[in-house]
């Protein structure tokens, strides 16, 4: 398949291919910004049109004005990026990969590129460093029982200098107000769960020399900061969803992972009017606070 098609999987096509991958789906202008924003549109219409040719992506258009066309992998797309060494456990728990799946899907999975791009472009402006690919979609994290957290994203991102810098990483939560605050609440306790979640090794006994450890510890130096990214509501509604955040940051659950863990949140259209890293963000302990989410606290 796409023998005869001119595709560049060393270049720019690659990268193209590995974010759709990664990141489910995006609009012609979404891939524009995250891959290669200093360039033309034109050229990265026809990458995606040459990759389209190749059978590695396909593309639905939605019924709106400018009848918007969403992108997203192909299951040979899929397999062909998932061999990478870019890629390597990286891909989604839920690909989409057919038409169907895309349009029931496509509005939280388009919130939740926006957002990725949000990060993208702030960091460009200020000289930070977050690449495509550091925003990571549905990376599964086991609490017991047969239960998971799976986060929206988790966002690896550098915040200054090569000298003077820190390395930070988020969870992101992206809530279009499709369930009620009471249910938004309880992944916050979802979250405190997966901080204090120690799994049992059949046959095994912790001791002094070697201690049960949190789980989350085999993949971070610091449990992530948790970051809730609110749309689909105005003002009025993100008060009160944080409002149920707060009120789920005073169970005794979460005392000790709200004293450890950064929990923030934010309306989506002041991170796309200020940019994420201005002081748009709330500490659900202190909503009348407003804080950057890199240095706070």
């Amino acid at each position: 398949m796409g023998t005869n098609v001119d595709v560049d999987v060393g270049g720019g096509d690659r990268l193209a291919l590995a974010v759709l991958v990664q990141y489910r789906m995006a609009t012609t202008e979404q891939m524009h910004w995250v891959i290669a924003p200093g360039v033309r549109i034109e050229q990265t219409r026809r990458r995606l049109a040459r990759l389209r040719e190749a059978g590695l992506v396909d593309r639905i258009t939605l019924p709106r004005a400018g009848r918007m066309r969403v992108w997203f992998p192909t299951s040979y797309g899929v397999q062909l990026a998932c061999e990478w060494p870019e890629m390597r456990g990286r891909r989604p728990s839920r690909t989409v990969s057919d038409p169907m799946a895309v349009r029931l899907k496509v509005g939280h999975a388009l919130t939740v590129t926006e957002t990725a791009l949000a990060f993208l472009q702030d960091a460009r402006r200020h000289g930070d460093l977050c690449r495509p690919l550091d925003w990571i979609p549905e990376v599964h994290h086991p609490i017991g029982s047969g239960e998971a957290v799976i986060p929206d994203a988790l966002l690896y991102y550098r915040h200054g200098s090569d000298d003077d810098g820190s390395m930070l990483r988020a969870f992101v939560e992206v809530d279009r107000a499709t369930m009620g605050p009471e249910r938004l609440a309880a992944k916050l306790t979802a979250y405190a769960r997966l901080h204090r979640y120690v799994p049992m090794v059949p046959g095994r006994r912790p001791t002094v020399q070697e201690p049960a450890l949190e789980d989350w510890r085999r993949r971070y130096p610091l449990f992530p900061r948790l970051l809730f990214v609110l749309d689909g509501t105005g003002p009025t509604g993100a008060k009160t969803r944080i409002r149920a955040l707060r009120a789920a940051a005073r169970e005794p659950a979460a005392f000790s992972f709200l004293h450890d863990v950064p929990v923030l949140a934010a309306p989506l259209s002041d991170l796309l009017r200020d940019g994420p890293s201005a002081p748009v963000w709330r500490p659900v302990q202190d909503p009348a606070q407003l804080v950057a989410w890199h240095s706070w606290p």
